[in-house]
C-alpha cells in the first residue's frame, strides 16, 4: 500500500534530512540519518544516500517504513510567496 502526501515548503529548497523531519516521516535527525543511509529513501524513484540532498518543488520522495508494509510517498511542493 502506498500512502501519498503533499508537503509545502518555502522557496527555494529544503535538505532531505530536514524534509523528513518537517513532513513527520521521522521524529529525530538521527532517525532520518539512519533510514537515508540504510537506503530506505528514494528521491524521484532513485535511492538517495545523501542526507544534505537539496529538494525543490515537484520532487517525489519515497520512504519504506521500517516494520510496516506501507510505502510513504511525499511530493515536495514549493509555496509561492506573495508580497
Amino acid at each position: 500500500m502506498v500512502i501519498k502526501m503533499e508537503v509545502y515548503i518555502n522557496p527555494p529548497f529544503i535538505k532531505l534530512e530536514q524534509f523528513l523531519k518537517f513532513a513527520g516521516a521521522v521524529s529525530t535527525g538521527g532517525e532520518a540519518k539512519n533510514i537515508i543511509l540504510d537506503g530506505k529513501v528514494k528521491v524521484n524513484g532513485e535511492v538517495c544516500l545523501m542526507r544534505g540532498k537539496k529538494l525543490y518543488g515537484g520532487e517525489k520522495i519515497g520512504i519504506t517504513v521500517p516494520d510496516a508494509p506501507n510505502v510513504r510517498e511525499y511530493t515536495c511542493i514549493q509555496k509561492e510567496i506573495c508580497s
